[in-house]
């Protein structure tokens, strides 16, 4: 049973992405191997692309509640300076 789960976890630990990495190193053919690295470049461009830009909704959306949060710091602001005038 020990066996078993060791087995298991390293399986676990070789199927990771980070040893996909490594596995280019050690392939002899060069051509295999740029492709391999290619793939690669590939894979990490497609899992790091930016989000869409935010869409004229969302952004009118911020922007009103960014008004709003102006309009309730004046609030705050008026009501805090009638508490302490000249302490």
């Amino acid at each position: 049973m020990k066996l078993l789960i060791s087995v298991s976890l390293g399986l676990i630990i070789v199927a990771t992405p980070a040893a996909a990495i490594e596995t280019c190193r050690f392939i002899e053919a060069k051509a295999e191997r740029e492709a391999c690295y290619h793939r690669q470049e590939q894979e990490l461009a497609a899992r790091r692309k930016p989000e869409a830009p935010a869409t004229q909704s969302s952004e009118s959306k911020t922007f009103d509640q960014l008004q709003q949060m102006r309009r309730d710091d004046a609030e705050v602001y008026r009501s805090i300076r009638g508490i302490c005038n000249g302490c």
